[in-house]
């Protein structure tokens, strides 16, 4: 991502959010901003001394946050499912 476009993507979005998601897409309707994140690939922390993979993704969650320009502002979330290969715990 251009480094002038991620100041101001971050400076739209909560705080830190970039450090765990990626921005996927954005569009604009009736409803409002529609901004759409994906969780990083890379393994939890709590899970990190142990052998696990990406399993897809949980269901998106929609999460309404504050307006932007008078613009209701939607973020849709998906966390990814992690698989411990040990256990076999998701």
């Amino acid at each position: 991502m251009d480094q002038n476009f991620r100041k101001l993507v971050e400076l739209l979005l909560p705080a830190g959010i970039l450090e765990y998601f990626d921005l996927i897409d954005s569009n604009q309707d009736k409803e409002g901003i529609h901004i759409y994140l994906e969780e990083k690939n890379s393994i939890p922390v709590e899970h990190q001394h142990k052998k696990a993979h990406s399993k897809g993704f949980f269901s998106e969650v929609v999460i309404q946050d504050f307006p932007i320009r008078n613009q209701r502002v939607m973020l849709h979330a998906k966390r990814r499912r992690w698989e411990v290969l040990e256990d076999g715990q998701i």
